[in-house]
């Protein structure tokens, strides 16, 4: 499940830098499910070429994600939103200095990310 997740991130982040060709086949096998001969059949090209373009493609959408971090950005800042949303839901047990301060060290944290 983590690998569908992981491919289906760098899709949404990197997938329209992709030819139309591309994003047409990686979607239909990764996103979509269908199968390499399905995708082949209506595409008129081998099982093989389909299997070809795919691994292609991920490894074009990794290189991308090596280069530009946006992924890895999002996925801290998302973790960072969570412990803010955790720390006011726990707001009670702590005083008001202690949670301004933490809530400031981890809003510091993302936009230095960002």
């Amino acid at each position: 499940m983590e690998k569908i997740v992981e491919q289906a991130l760098l899709y949404d982040f990197y997938g329209e830098l992709l030819t139309e060709h591309q994003r047409r086949i990686y979607e239909d096998v990764v996103l979509n499910d269908y199968s390499l001969s399905e995708v082949a059949e209506v595409l008129g090209i081998s099982r093989q070429g389909v299997h070809d373009n795919v691994k292609r493609c991920h490894k074009i959408l990794k290189d991308y994600e090596e280069k530009l971090h946006l992924v890895a950005k999002f996925e801290s800042v998302k973790h960072k939103v969570n412990e803010i949303h955790q720390l006011t839901k726990d707001c009670e047990a702590l005083d008001k200095k202690e949670l301004a301060d933490r809530v400031e060290a981890i809003s510091h944290e993302i936009l230095e990310e960002l």
